[in-house]
Protein backbone atom coordinates (compact mmCIF):
# COMPACT_ATOMS: atom_id res chain seq x y z
CA UNK A 1 0.00 0.00 0.00
CA UNK A 2 1.24 3.72 -0.85
CA UNK A 3 2.19 5.44 2.45
CA UNK A 4 0.75 8.51 1.38
CA UNK A 5 -2.32 6.87 1.57
CA UNK A 6 -1.95 5.09 5.12
CA UNK A 7 -1.38 8.82 5.93
CA UNK A 8 -3.58 10.08 4.25
CA UNK A 9 -1.44 13.05 3.13
CA UNK A 10 -1.32 14.92 -0.17
CA UNK A 11 1.11 17.62 -1.14
CA UNK A 12 -0.20 21.22 -1.69
CA UNK A 13 -0.43 22.47 -4.98
CA UNK A 14 2.58 22.47 -7.34
CA UNK A 15 4.25 25.83 -8.09
CA UNK A 16 7.21 26.70 -10.64
CA UNK A 17 10.68 28.24 -9.25
CA UNK A 18 13.28 28.42 -12.02
CA UNK A 19 16.94 26.42 -12.31
CA UNK A 20 18.95 28.10 -15.40
CA UNK A 21 16.04 29.94 -16.92
CA UNK A 22 14.19 27.29 -17.00
CA UNK A 23 10.71 26.69 -15.42
CA UNK A 24 10.76 23.19 -12.68
CA UNK A 25 7.73 21.71 -11.00
CA UNK A 26 8.09 21.87 -7.00
CA UNK A 27 5.57 20.65 -4.29
CA UNK A 28 5.31 22.00 -1.03
CA UNK A 29 7.83 20.59 1.14
CA UNK A 30 10.45 19.66 -1.32
CA UNK A 31 13.90 20.51 -0.77
CA UNK A 32 15.89 22.46 -3.35
CA UNK A 33 17.63 19.32 -4.15
CA UNK A 34 14.25 16.96 -4.54
CA UNK A 35 13.19 19.79 -6.69
CA UNK A 36 15.92 18.98 -9.01
CA UNK A 37 16.55 15.19 -8.38
CA UNK A 38 12.88 15.17 -9.66
CA UNK A 39 13.27 17.29 -12.65
CA UNK A 40 16.23 14.89 -13.51
CA UNK A 41 18.53 17.37 -12.55
CA UNK A 42 21.95 15.25 -10.76
CA UNK A 43 24.49 18.29 -10.90
CA UNK A 44 24.31 21.81 -10.46
CA UNK A 45 27.93 22.63 -9.00
CA UNK A 46 31.44 22.50 -10.31
CA UNK A 47 34.10 22.11 -8.42
CA UNK A 48 36.84 25.32 -8.32
CA UNK A 49 39.83 23.17 -8.67
CA UNK A 50 38.75 21.06 -11.73
CA UNK A 51 35.43 21.68 -12.47
CA UNK A 52 33.94 18.55 -11.97
CA UNK A 53 30.08 18.00 -11.31
CA UNK A 54 28.52 17.86 -8.16
CA UNK A 55 25.37 17.57 -6.69
CA UNK A 56 23.66 15.81 -3.54
CA UNK A 57 26.24 13.52 -1.88
CA UNK A 58 25.39 12.89 2.03
CA UNK A 59 22.19 14.48 1.97
CA UNK A 60 21.82 16.02 5.17
CA UNK A 61 23.78 18.91 4.81
CA UNK A 62 27.13 17.90 6.43
CA UNK A 63 29.33 17.56 2.61
CA UNK A 64 28.89 20.87 1.10
CA UNK A 65 28.60 18.81 -1.98
CA UNK A 66 25.49 20.35 -2.91
CA UNK A 67 25.88 23.66 -3.09
CA UNK A 68 24.10 26.06 -5.69
CA UNK A 69 22.53 29.41 -5.81
CA UNK A 70 19.40 30.57 -4.81
CA UNK A 71 18.11 34.20 -5.37
CA UNK A 72 21.54 35.53 -6.00
CA UNK A 73 22.54 33.71 -2.71
CA UNK A 74 25.94 31.61 -3.70
CA UNK A 75 26.69 28.64 -1.35
CA UNK A 76 22.82 27.46 -0.54
CA UNK A 77 23.05 23.79 0.47
CA UNK A 78 20.34 22.02 -1.58
CA UNK A 79 19.54 19.27 0.51
CA UNK A 80 18.38 22.00 3.48
CA UNK A 81 17.27 24.70 1.73
CA UNK A 82 13.60 24.54 1.42
CA UNK A 83 12.11 25.41 -2.64
CA UNK A 84 9.94 28.29 -2.29
CA UNK A 85 7.29 29.77 -5.34
CA UNK A 86 9.30 31.82 -7.72
CA UNK A 87 12.55 30.84 -6.50
CA UNK A 88 15.81 31.55 -9.08
CA UNK A 89 17.83 28.28 -8.66
CA UNK A 90 21.56 29.00 -11.10
CA UNK A 91 24.33 26.34 -11.37
CA UNK A 92 27.18 27.30 -8.97
CA UNK A 93 30.88 27.07 -10.15
CA UNK A 94 33.38 26.83 -7.61
CA UNK A 95 32.83 29.42 -4.29
CA UNK A 96 30.13 31.00 -6.36
CA UNK A 97 31.76 34.44 -5.56
CA UNK A 98 33.89 34.75 -8.94
CA UNK A 99 37.13 33.26 -7.79
CA UNK A 100 38.25 36.06 -8.17
CA UNK A 101 41.48 37.02 -5.78
CA UNK A 102 41.17 40.72 -3.94
CA UNK A 103 37.82 40.85 -5.16
CA UNK A 104 35.44 41.77 -2.18
CA UNK A 105 33.24 38.72 -1.90
CA UNK A 106 35.64 36.18 -4.28
CA UNK A 107 37.80 33.78 -3.08
CA UNK A 108 40.03 35.31 -0.15
CA UNK A 109 37.90 37.53 1.06
CA UNK A 110 35.73 37.24 4.51
CA UNK A 111 32.29 38.16 2.47
CA UNK A 112 28.99 36.84 3.14
CA UNK A 113 29.25 33.13 3.75
CA UNK A 114 25.24 32.12 3.57
CA UNK A 115 25.42 28.58 5.11
CA UNK A 116 28.11 28.83 7.65
CA UNK A 117 27.58 28.49 11.04
CA UNK A 118 25.69 30.98 12.20
CA UNK A 119 22.88 31.10 9.71
CA UNK A 120 22.43 33.73 6.21
CA UNK A 121 24.67 36.63 6.61
CA UNK A 122 26.77 35.62 9.47
CA UNK A 123 30.39 36.68 8.77
CA UNK A 124 32.73 34.16 10.08
CA UNK A 125 36.63 33.33 10.16
CA UNK A 126 36.98 31.58 7.14
CA UNK A 127 41.15 31.27 7.07
CA UNK A 128 40.00 27.49 8.82
CA UNK A 129 39.93 25.89 5.63
CA UNK A 130 43.38 24.87 3.39
CA UNK A 131 43.04 27.90 0.91
CA UNK A 132 41.34 30.20 3.26
CA UNK A 133 37.80 30.79 0.89
CA UNK A 134 35.88 28.72 3.24
CA UNK A 135 34.99 26.28 0.36
CA UNK A 136 34.60 23.02 1.59
CA UNK A 137 34.74 20.59 -1.00
CA UNK A 138 34.75 16.97 -0.54
CA UNK A 139 37.13 15.33 -2.65
CA UNK A 140 35.84 11.78 -4.44
CA UNK A 141 37.54 8.77 -5.51
CA UNK A 142 38.03 8.62 -9.38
Amino acid sequence: MNPLELAGAAPGPAFTVTFDGRPVRALPGQTVAAVLWAAGVTSWRATRGEGRPRGVFCGIGVCFDCLVTVNDRPNQRACLVPARPGDTITTQDGTGHGDVRGVPGGAGQHGDVRGAPGGPGHRGDLSGTPDGTGDAEVRHAD
